[in-house]
This record gives structure tokens, C-alpha cells and sequence, in this order.
């Protein structure tokens, strides 16, 4: 039986970007959204695969304003064979004096946590759900707020850390995991707290949306001329 659409993405994304490579030790963050959620899916059947070659194992990482996966959810999880570890973090009493506590704050104190856990149990790569539209919406943001052409690359290698970060949704547009989900019954558990600050990237979503009427060609045309660049046609 052929594989789910979002599957084949996936693999294409590994495949081009050499995502994963013999004897990896990848760990995985488990938010209880649809993207990470795909992304478990994924790895827990891509582990049963004759050819597998690495180990994973997700965390989720909760706060006092962002409350632990519910039990339907582990359930779930443990239908694919797949234990998820939570770790506690009190993020705000790290907001620093004089600083507002938003979501970029938060994400950054999760990332830290993640990139602490698999530096101490000899974790050599981090999978991060962000997908298609995430990467272009973070491009476009770049560009009008920063007036920087970059964003969220598919690899990410850090200078100072024996870790990587690897998103291997950067193929996959939303519609599609949302599509897969629906199909697979995913049971989702978002955030919900009161520092919620999204008007920028739903600016730029909209923006992304007007530039390529929710077609998913244009959007992969879009991340492709990220990858063409012709700098004698540039300033």
C-alpha cells in the first residue's frame, strides 16, 4: 500500500538535505500541535523500516502556562509504539526585569531545554515541526521588519553546540498536515495561554497567502527561489 502524501514530503526533505544519517540519536519535541505530532508519526513508523539506522525519543516540555499533554493524546502516542518524557519548565520566573513575557520568549526557553536534554543524554540532532508555510511566513517577516533575506533553514547547524536542527516539514505545506490529521484522527493539544502575541506572522500568512492563492506549486516556487539565488540581478 502506498505511503500518506505527507510521508513521501518527508522523505524527500531527508533525502535532499541528508537529514539523517547512520547511527543518529535524534530528539524530537513533542507540543501536542498537529505538526510535532506528524512528525512522531513519522519517525515512529520510518523506525520500523528495515533500512532504520537512528534512535529517537521526544519530550514534551510544559510550563505553568502551558499544561502537560492530556492522556488522550500519550494514548495515542503509545499506539505507535512511542513514550514521550515531560520535562517542567517555570518560564516565567526566567522573564528577565523589565521584559514582557510573549511567545517568542517561551519557544526560546523550550528550545533551550531541548537542546540541554540532548547535549546531556548524547543527542546529536533536534526535529522541529515547522513546516512549509512557517518557513516562508518567517521569510517574509525577515524581509519587512528586518530587511533580511533569511529564514528558518531546513538544516541548522549550531557554531557553538554538538547539535543539530533539522525540520524535515520544510516540503510540507499545512493544508497537507492538516489533511493527514484530519484522516488520521489526531488528537490535538495546543496552547491556550494569555501571552499570546500572533498578529505579525498572521500578517504575514495573509501575506503569503495573497502572493500564491493557497497554491501549493507557487509556495514550493517560492521556497525554491530561496535556493536560486542570482546575485547579479541583486543590489
Amino acid at each position: 500500500m502506498a505511503q500518506p502524501l505527507l510521508f513521501s514530503l518527508i522523505d524527500k526533505a531527508i533525502y535532499d538535505y541528508k537529514m539523517i544519517v547512520p547511527g543518529d540519536r535524534i530528539l524530537l519535541g513533542a507540543s501536542g500541535g498537529k505538526d510535532s505530532t506528524a512528525l512522531i508519526e513519522y519517525f515512529a513508523q520510518r523506525s520500523k523500516r528495515r533500512s532504520a539506522d537512528f534512535e529517537f525519543k521526544c519530550i514534551h516540555i510544559h510550563s505553568e502556562i502551558t499544561p502537560p499533554l492530556n492522556e488522550e493524546l500519550f494514548s495515542m502516542f503509545r499506539q505507535w509504539d512511542v513514550e514521550v518524557e515531560s520535562i517542567f519548565v517555570d518560564v516565567l520566573n526566567r522573564v528577565k526585569p523589565g521584559r514582557k513575557m510573549n511567545c517568542y520568549w517561551c519557544s526560546t526557553q523550550r528550545r533551550t531545554e531541548l537542546l540541554k536534554y540532548a547535549m546531556d543524554n548524547g543527542y546529536n540532532k533536534i526535529a522541529l515541526g515547522h513546516h512549509l508555510d512557517d518557513i516562508l511566513e518567517t521569510m517574509l517577516m525577515n524581509m519587512l521588519d528586518k530587511g533580511e533575506f533569511a529564514t528558518m533553514p531546513p538544516v541548522m547547524r549550531y557554531d557553538n553546540y554538538p547539535c543539530q536542527i533539522i525540520r524535515p516539514l520544510c516540503y510540507t505545506d499545512e493544508q497537507t498536515i492538516i489533511d493527514h490529521g484530519t484522516e488520521r484522527g489526531y488528537i490535538v493539544s495546543t496552547c491556550t495561554c494569555n501571552y499570546q502575541e500572533t498578529s505579525r506572522r498572521k500578517d504575514a500568512r495573509k501575506g503569503i497567502e495573497f502572493i500564491t492563492g493557497g497554491d501549493k506549486i507557487k509556495k514550493n516556487k517560492l521556497f525554491q527561489s530561496m535556493k536560486n539565488i542570482l546575485p547579479d540581478y541583486l543590489p
